[in-house]
């Protein structure tokens, strides 16, 4: 079977992508050959676009051609940019009924005293401030695998995936509001969360944030033991109490078995990075098909990145279950143009210089390619960031387009496991959840093999449809839930991943 060099994904857009890097003199179209090279998932001209016309891909509009453009050119940042464009949002408009499956899928978790299920065990070290990090790091590496030479102080206790420490550069020097309740959310979001069996919190004890308060505003009594270095005695003494803890916990965490359970008890955090042409083509219309699968399973999927839904959200008001939870979205959106006028920037800032050689131009196509991860059902709610997630279903959480700090909201909110998509090639951990990375090309798959879960280039290459890479990731995320490792979770990844969201000034 021949397969076309381009990838045609409406028919009304008047580009079509590169399936690889195309010469000149190629037919992408009847009558219509590139007349320069062409770079793999970049985009090129089959009909004339004049100067201030609308250059659509999906069917949707990317920008604006900002010089006129000839068929069989190359369109990308030197002759197309953004522009003012009015949406319809038309709230509620494409929602529809979402049954189940009569036979939901089951995988094998974690069941907690309390009810919730976690697809992995672990021991939490949170930090309340930058100034305990160290402290923090002494007492978990203590315990830490080495994935190169095997060396494992945690061999006798096989059901315990690790111990890890989540430091982070913030905690003092801030304002008593906004930043600070922020902050609180995140870490009470990970001292909740249903993927650790224990957790310890460490304070340095002058911070702005200090343990009381954190514990008191998110209601942590009796859920986490606490130390401040101050009142211990200093470090060696907070890390020997530290290690003590540890141990005591670890008899108790490893012994834990996992059952069977529906995979209504799945919350997926839906993350992209890396992104390149062919995101928005195969590894996230994929990862669409399986969100799909998810939410009729019963469970929850969230897509988050508000940066990256920018140009694209009045799609996503169509499938909001209520006026309210849809006008909810737009006020995001009011609020990130005025936070980015407020501190100099634009929206447009984003994609990132390696997106760009991947063939994205600007945010608008981005977000069109970037909110395909979602799949189709209805949205049911839009949260904060860090807000617990408690809606079955697609919810949506504010987060900036930083996939380190996104996932660290989406994590705090419940997500029990991350999906992620790269088509440059992200190496990324997320603990407590695991991590399935999705690779958007076979050539990067194949170069990064060791760090890619999932090759979604066959869909590029006719191998299989979007449903069917859908089908196998959703299979792969069963299997991942029950405790198969990730390739992520093979290098140790996912502590030093851990990015509250930094907001207002450092005084």
């Amino acid at each position: 079977m021949t397969i076309s060099p381009v990838i045609r994904l409406h028919p009304d857009d008047g580009v079509v992508i590169a399936r690889a890097s195309l010469p000149p003199g190629t037919v992408v179209a009847d009558g219509v050959t590139t007349v320069e090279r062409i770079p793999s998932g970049h985009k090129v001209a089959i009909k004339p676009i004049a100067t201030g016309e609308p250059v659509k891909r999906y069917g949707q509009i990317i920008g604006f051609a900002t010089q006129a453009i000839a068929p069989g050119q190359h369109v990308h940042v030197q002759n197309c940019g953004m522009g003012d464009f009015s949406k319809d949002y038309a709230y509620c408009v494409d929602v529809k009924p979402t049954p189940n499956f009569d036979l939901p899928a089951t995988f094998e978790g974690i069941r907690r005293p309390d009810g919730r299920v976690a697809t992995r065990n672990y021991i939490g070290i949170l930090t309340s401030v930058n100034c305990s990090a160290h402290v923090a790091s002494l007492v978990a590496d203590v315990f830490k695998k080495n994935p190169f030479t095997g060396d494992n102080p945690l061999a006798d206790f096989p059901n315990v995936d690790g111990v890890v420490a989540l430091t982070h550069k913030t905690g003092c020097g801030m304002t008593q509001n906004e930043p600070l309740a922020l902050l609180r959310r995140t870490l009470g979001g990970y001292a909740r969360h249903v993927n650790f069996s224990h957790v310890i919190v460490l304070g340095l004890g002058c911070e702005v944030n200090q343990i009381g308060g954190l514990m008191e505003e998110q209601k942590l009594a009796g859920r986490l033991r606490a130390m401040d270095i101050q009142e211990v005695g200093g470090t060696r003494k907070t890390v020997e109490a530290g290690i003590a803890f540890v141990r005591e916990a670890l008899t108790d965490a490893n012994k834990v078995r996992r059952e069977t359970v529906p995979a209504s008890e799945l919350t997926v955090a839906l993350q992209c990075g890396g992104s390149d042409g062919y995101s928005g083509v195969s590894a996230n219309p994929a990862l669409g098909a399986a969100s799909d699968l998810i939410v009729r399973h019963g469970g929850t999927v969230i897509l988050s990145e508000t940066p990256e839904t920018y140009g694209a959200e009045h799609l996503l008001t169509r499938r909001a279950v209520s006026r309210e939870v849809g006008e909810k979205l737009v006020d995001l959106m009011r609020w990130w143009d005025e936070y980015t006028t407020r501190e100099g920037a634009e929206m447009n800032a984003n994609p990132s210089p390696g997106n760009k050689a991947g063939g994205l131009t600007t945010i608008l196509e981005k977000s069109l390619g970037a909110m395909a991860k979602a799949g189709t059902t209805n949205l049911v709610e839009v949260l904060r960031y860090a807000e617990p997630v408690t809606k079955k279903g697609f919810v949506f959480m504010d987060t900036p387009g930083y996939d380190p700090v996104a996932a660290t909201g989406q994590v705090a909110g419940g997500a029990n496991l991350v999906c992620f998509t790269t088509g440059r090639g992200s190496v990324f951990g997320c603990k407590p959840a695991p991590s399935i990375k999705l690779a958007t090309n076979t050539p990067m798959y194949k170069r990064m093999e060791e760090d890619m879960d999932v090759n979604c280039g066959t869909i590029l290459e006719g191998e299989e449809s979007v449903e069917q890479c859908g089908q196998r990731i959703f299979d792969l995320v069963l299997k991942t839930a029950s405790g198969q490792p990730t390739k992520s979770e093979s290098f140790d990844f996912g502590g030093a991943e851990f990015a509250p969201w930094v907001l207002g000034a450092t005084m």
